[in-house]
């Protein structure tokens, strides 16, 4: 991006999210100069461009030289601080401190030995052991081992365990084993058979699973309760539900996937566009994360995409691929990477990387709408009324789409509401209520026959221009209603119409008995979402006042010597019962006089 292109300071802030994640500042020569974790993105990151006192000589010197901010979403907090030490320990950005030397997160470590251990460490060796974690915080991380050496008897010494040695009783019992915390496999007083049960034990423990070493927490609650050491049964079931609610993997920093890269796909029909994003993953750790905007060719698969965004990325971005890709399907030019295994993941560490790399990319195409929304209104809706025209199979695109919706209760105060909107976005003074004239009780489907006809009756008569859609709120039932109207007035070939069902977003179309479904993640069902939700506020919110309005007329009609004007006026001031009820007298004779004041009082009274 050049930089004419690229949007002003002021506007990349205003474009983060309020996710946590990992911000990065770049200079003009396009290198990062400085790595940061928040819990909210745009908080954070706009706090270094607020004049302050608070903000020292190196990060004023550190802001003159931003000229552009990229970011990565990640789950959590403390995703956010393990990503930014990756990235740190990477990049080396010129403005970060603290995060700089050698100091890792510490990670829990099953030895591979006999009678194996498990203990802290901040070293990964792959020697065999098993890694758990890594743990931002060391105190959450010594929690765990000590709830693990208190519950579950293990060895804690550095002794080689080996056949030979305890055969020929090298070893002698130690304190350890006097106060119960270890039953010895150094004298062979343990078998390895036993020993085995309880790492079992404790692996699952370390991995989320309490179910195994749930039932020997209740035996000992249950033994310690029964001998009457309440505190001790009280320590075990505090330190399990402590555990409850740990979580032991990181989808950000990975023991078991040590080199591999990921490329995921998200492609956007609207303007021939997709985004595919990289993520490089090195040692475990979360190396680099960047997503490529392509633009297709004409009949471009969605391999050859894939493909084209690995070659871009490769060419100018990481240069030589790990071993191992993941991808979410195979590209067209596999065979030219050498010595690259593709893998498309089913499920596991492998899956939640790849979806984690397409949320980074669904990220970066709403930025880049969201800008060129700024930029360039006129283009942005251009781009959606098309999206919305090939999302709905329509022959053009749907400038003026009106939306109607029922409301009532039990069938009392029945009304209806129609919205309308213009370039994907609400037209509120078109909006119109209706109150149903012709239909009695709860009928929905005669009821939007009612409104529909009044409606568009109108509009032909007056000359008006129809709408390019017509959205129904409900489903085959309310469609077919509304198009047998339209069939009536002789506009059904002029006006599309289709029915959106609230349970899951269906979309019916007139003869067509089977459900059609927007893309989940696209642009025309958020907007279509968007009309049926203004409809069913503006109807429900008439609803809302008619009800409370005749509930509080036919009660005052009651008292007499008050008029019809005098009713309104305490509708107007005071709206419902309950509020009329807690008005004090002088608060009544200001809308009513002294005189009429008193017999609404003498009533509200009489009514209790």
């Amino acid at each position: 991006m050049s930089q004419n292109e690229r949007p002003s300071l002021k506007e990349q802030v205003a474009l983060l999210p309020l996710d946590p994640g990992v911000y990065q500042f770049l200079d003009s020569a396009g290198r990062i100069i400085y790595v940061g974790k928040a819990k909210s993105l745009r908080k954070r990151v706009s706090s270094y461009f607020v004049q302050s006192k608070e903000h020292s000589a190196k990060v004023r010197i550190m802001v003159r030289h931003i000229v552009e901010i990229r970011h990565i979403v990640v789950g959590s907090e403390t995703d956010a601080l393990l990503l930014e030490n990756s990235l740190i320990k990477s990049l080396q950005p010129r403005y970060n401190i603290l995060l700089k030397d050698d100091k890792t997160y510490p990670w829990i470590v099953l030895r591979h030995e006999p009678f194996p251990r498990i203990e802290s460490t901040r070293r990964l060796v792959r020697d065999g052991s098993q890694y758990f974690g890594p743990y931002g915080s060391v105190a959450m991380q010594r929690a765990i081992l000590e709830f693990i050496r208190e519950v579950i008897p293990l060895r804690t010494c550095k002794l080689n365990l080996s056949p030979e040695r305890i055969a020929r009783g090298n070893y002698s019992t130690c304190l350890q084993y006097h106060i119960g915390n270890c039953k010895a496999p150094c004298i062979g007083a343990q078998s390895p058979e036993e020993y085995a049960s309880h790492i079992e034990m404790a692996t699952a423990i370390l991995k989320g699973d309490l179910r195994p070493v749930r039932s020997y927490l209740e035996e000992e609650m249950g033994r310690a309760a029964a001998e009457l050491r309440f505190e001790q049964a009280q320590r075990f079931k505090a330190r399990l539900e402590a555990l409850e609610n740990y979580r032991s993997r990181s989808v950000i920093v990975s023991a078991k996937i040590v080199d591999v890269d990921i490329f995921s796909l998200l492609t956007d029909e609207a303007d021939d566009t997709a985004y595919c994003n990289f993520i490089r993953i090195r040692q475990g750790s979360v190396t680099g994360v960047y997503t490529a905007r392509l633009t297709a060719g004409a009949e471009s698969s969605k391999e050859e995409m894939l493909s084209m965004g690995i070659q871009h990325i490769v060419e100018n971005i990481s240069g030589a691929l790990s071993r191992e890709v993941i991808v979410p399907f195979m590209p067209s030019a596999a065979i030219l990477f050498d010595g690259v295994t593709f893998t498309i993941p089913k499920r596991g560490e492998k899956v939640d990387l790849l979806n984690f790399s397409l949320k980074s990319a669904r990220i970066y195409r709403a930025e880049c709408l969201k800008n060129l929304e700024i930029k360039n209104p006129e283009r942005h809706t251009d781009r959606l009324m098309e999206a919305m025209r090939r999302e709905l199979h329509l022959d053009h695109e749907p400038r003026h789409i009106e939306c109607f919706d029922n409301s009532n209760l039990q069938g009392t105060n029945p009304v209806a509401s129609c919205v309308v909107f213009r370039d994907g976005k609400p037209s509120r003074k078109e909006y119109r209520h209706f109150n149903i004239k012709t239909v009695v009780g709860a009928d929905d489907f005669a009821s939007m026959r009612e409104i529909v006809g009044r409606r568009y009756r109108r509009l032909l008569d007056e000359g008006a221009s129809l709408p390019d859609l017509i959205i129904v709120d409900g489903g085959k039932g309310q469609l077919s209603s509304a198009y047998s109207v339209l069939c009536e007035l002789g506009i059904e070939g002029r006006v599309p119409i289709v029915g959106l069902a609230k349970r899951i977003e269906e979309i019916y179309f007139p003869h067509d008995p089977l459900p059609y479904y927007l893309s989940r993640t696209g642009e025309p069902l958020k907007v279509v979402c968007h009309i049926r939700d203004e409809a069913h506020r503006f109807g429900i919110t008439f609803h809302r006042q008619k009800r409370s309005n005749a509930f509080l007329h036919s009660g005052l009609e009651e008292v007499r010597g008050l008029g019809e004007k005098s009713i309104s006026a305490l509708l107007r001031k005071f709206r419902t019962i309950s509020r009329l009820k807690t008005a004090s007298e002088a608060e009544l004779a200001e809308v009513v006089g002294l005189s009429r004041a008193r017999l609404v009082r003498e009533w509200l009274e009489k009514r209790g």
